[in-house]
Order: C-alpha cells, then sequence, then structure tokens
C-alpha cells in the first residue's frame, strides 16, 4: 500500500514536477495594475499580450461605474442562496432574457463559473445510454464534462469531418440499441490554436445523422460574428447549434458564464443542473455589472472594430516577417517556435526584464515536445504602436533562438 501523500510528493505531475522554479514568474505570475495594455510585472512596466480582455470592457469607465454602483447598492452577499432556494431575483432573470434574445435562441441559464457549467451542463444533458462525440483539442472543461458521462464517447481528429462521420457512424449504431441520443460537442474558437470549430459543416451533417450540437464559444462570445453573437453568427449557422455555451470571462471583462438553447432545454437544465441547484446565486454586483457589459457589447461595434484591427495587423506583421502563426483564423494568435523548455524559460525572461514585454507561453506537455508557443492575445486596448514595437521585438528574440543564445541544460533561475 502507498501512502497517498507520498505519491503526490514523488509524482508532481508534467507541469508541477517544474513548480519550484516556475511559480510566480513562468507560472502564477502576477500583473498589477490598471487593467490595460502596459501594467505592472515585479515592479516594473510591461507590454502584456496574455488577458482575454477582447473588447476593453473590464476596465471600461461605465462599467467600473455600475460594478462600484452595484457592489454599494447590493454588496457582495446578496441574494444569499442557491437560485432554486432563495437566490433568484429579476435582474438575474433579466440578464438571461437579454442573453437569450442576443444569441437567438428561446431562453437563457446563468452559469456562476464557465468551467463548472460546462461540466455540469454535459453531465445533466446526457446519460448512460446517450453517446457523446468531441473534437480532439476540446478545452478541460469539456473533457472533464466528458469524464463524468456513464456511457460511451467517442473522440473525433481536430475539426476533421470525416473522422467525426466514423465516430457518429458509430454512435448511431449503438443509440439504435440503447435508444439513447447523440450529443456533438466542439467549441467555436479554440483557445490554444485560435482556428474556429467547423461548425456550419458540423450542422450539415444533420442531414444524414441524428444528433444535437453543443457549442463552447467561450472565445467566440462577444468578438465573431458581425454584431458579436458569436463563431455561429459569422459562420451563419447560429439556429443549427443546439446549445450555446458563452462565458463573461473574455469578451465582457467579468465572472460566469450562460447556456442558451430551446425553452424546454433551458427549463430542464435549471431543474436538473448540479452546479446551479447547489451552488449559491451569482452575486448581484456581478449580474448588474454584466448587464451594463452586455449593453455596451451590443451597443458599441467600434470595440469590435478595433479588436479586429489589432488582431489583423499584428497577425499581419507576423506573418510578413516569417513567423508560424499556426492556422489561426481568429483573433488568438499563437506564435509556434521551435526550441526546447529550458531554452523556453530563458527566451521568456529576455522577453520580460530586457524587453518588458510580457506574454503567455505555452511548452509541453500543452504543445508538442520540441515546440515553444508564444500565445498573443489582441485587444481593444492595444495600439499600433503596441503592435510594430512586438513585432520588432519578437524579430529579435527569434535571431537569438536561432543562433542558440538561449540554450541551456536546465530551467532558468529567477530571482524572487
Amino acid at each position: 500500500m502507498t501512502d497517498l501523500f507520498e505519491k503526490i510528493k514523488n509524482n508532481r505531475g508534467p507541469l508541477g514536477k517544474y513548480s519550484k522554479e516556475a511559480h510566480g514568474y513562468f507560472a502564477f505570475p502576477k500583473l498589477e495594475g490598471e487593467l490595460n495594455a502596459r501594467m505592472k510585472f515585479r515592479g516594473k512596466e510591461v507590454l502584456q499580450w496574455s488577458l482575454n480582455n477582447y473588447l476593453g470592457l473590464a476596465n471600461h469607465p461605465e462599467v467600473r461605474k455600475a460594478d462600484a454602483e452595484a457592489s454599494a447598492q447590493w454588496g457582495l452577499g446578496y441574494p444569499m442562496g442557491a437560485r432554486m432556494m432563495s437566490g433568484n431575483s429579476n435582474l438575474h432573470e433579466q440578464l438571461e432574457a437579454e442573453l437569450a434574445a442576443f444569441e437567438q435562441k428561446q431562453d437563457a441559464i446563468l452559469l456562476n463559473y464557465g468551467y463548472q457549467g460546462m461540466v455540469s451542463a454535459i453531465d445533466s444533458l446526457v446519460d448512460r445510454n446517450d453517446v457523446i462525440v468531441y473534437d480532439a483539442e476540446s478545452h478541460a472543461c469539456i473533457l472533464d464534462g466528458v469524464r463524468l458521462h456513464q456511457g460511451k464517447r467517442f473522440v473525433y481528429q481536430h475539426n476533421n469531418m470525416e473522422s467525426l462521420a466514423s465516430m457518429l457512424d458509430k454512435a448511431t449504431r449503438i443509440v439504435e440499441k440503447t435508444n439513447g441520443g447523440i450529443l456533438v460537442i466542439t467549441e467555436g474558437v479554440f483557445g490554444m490554436s485560435g482556428n474556429q470549430g467547423k461548425l456550419k459543416e458540423i450542422v450539415d451533417l444533420k442531414s444524414k445523422y441524428q444528433f444535437r450540437l453543443f457549442v463552447d464559444d467561450a472565445h467566440g462570445f462577444g468578438t465573431m460574428g458581425a454584431t458579436g453573437i458569436g463563431t455561429g453568427e459569422a459562420q451563419g449557422c447560429q439556429a443549427g447549434i443546439d446549445v450555446y455555451f458563452g462565458t463573461f470571462a473574455k469578451a465582457m471583462g467579468s465572472v460566469g458564464g450562460f447556456i442558451a438553447a430551446d425553452e424546454q432545454v433551458i427549463d430542464y437544465l435549471r431543474y436538473n443542473m448540479r452546479s446551479q441547484i447547489f451552488a449559491k446565486s451569482m452575486p448581484m454586483p456581478l449580474v448588474v455589472g454584466n448587464l451594463k457589459r452586455l449593453e455596451l457589447l451590443r451597443s458599441k461595434p467600434e470595440l469590435r472594430e478595433k479588436l479586429w484591427t489589432i488582431a489583423h495587423a499584428i497577425q499581419k506583421g507576423f506573418k510578413d516577417n516569417g513567423f508560424n502563426i499556426g492556422t489561426t483564423n481568429t483573433q488568438v494568435t499563437p506564435v509556434i517556435l521551435n526550441g526546447d523548455i529550458p531554452e523556453a524559460t530563458n527566451l521568456i525572461i529576455d522577453l520580460r526584464e530586457n524587453y518588458n514585454l510580457f506574454c503567455s507561453i505555452v511548452v509541453y506537455p500543452v504543445v508538442p515536445k520540441g515546440i515553444i508557443m508564444l500565445r498573443i492575445i489582441p485587444t481593444a486596448v492595444h495600439s499600433m504602436d503596441d503592435v510594430n514595437y512586438t513585432i520588432d521585438t519578437f524579430k529579435a528574440i527569434k535571431v537569438k533562438l536561432e543562433k542558440g543564445e538561449y540554450k541551456s541544460e536546465q530551467i532558468a533561475a529567477v530571482s524572487r
């Protein structure tokens, strides 16, 4: 028999094994100051490209005013209890109604947190007779929801419609025996690669297969489509999405999320979704603040236009200078370089300490060995000067990387 804590001590996990060297710098860094393109890191101003504050709403003056006034009026405790028991209010229901109308769905349900909401929604929608078919590059919240499923589940190759069709064939044979249903799950915008899920092609498969489509559009809500409805609007297939998930943590710059769908589906989730039935209601200041954010998202298209001006400019700059930004066709911008983990740490230290540029770093096991991904998140609060400086900086660090200047046998040590 093994002591549980001894096992943890001896196996820290693929990322946790670097925790001593990484904590506070490469992992769990602290960006401080006003939420903006320029913030403080370890007491020094840096140009940051790491916050999913796509439209700049997190710190918008009207939002700050609404947040402050709601906090003063209601406090952070109201309403007390879960929505089902004692935590409901007219404003909660108003936010749900406005989200449903915006997403062109019959109804919506608020979620305290997006991650736990996705997990719990998947768990609620299927039983052991049903089959889940999901994209191989799905977010961790989808994977965790799928793990709770007690029936069959199949994964299809990322955005590969032939693979999806093959899995749907298998799923169909099973549900014909179990009298169950099929739930297909994908993302609108894949947050690591930046490419869109092939929602239109998936919806078109409904002419051949019987299934329902659940789309996690965390990065697409508020950013994609002519009016910001999301990736379904961008691809002209919003009506074909049966269950739509959006988060407040990105384009809205807040906390929480929602699911929009037909009235009967939302009513079912209200009475069966364990993460909401057994959790405290969203605090009133967040509800009021999210109403203001949604209002601005709808009424200020110039914020979305600015986001895309910056996104297109920085992506063009990278491509024109020979950088590999993968398959992105959204605002999410990965810059893919060749190198190992020690090289990546030296590169990041150089970026942050000598160029005052802060972006997120992604290494194995999130990406394959030998790959360094620098993840750039353009927003409406960035400027063209920020874009130009970043391109020049990346050109300089690429030369150093190719010359082997970041080579090292071990992860770089950073003074605390």
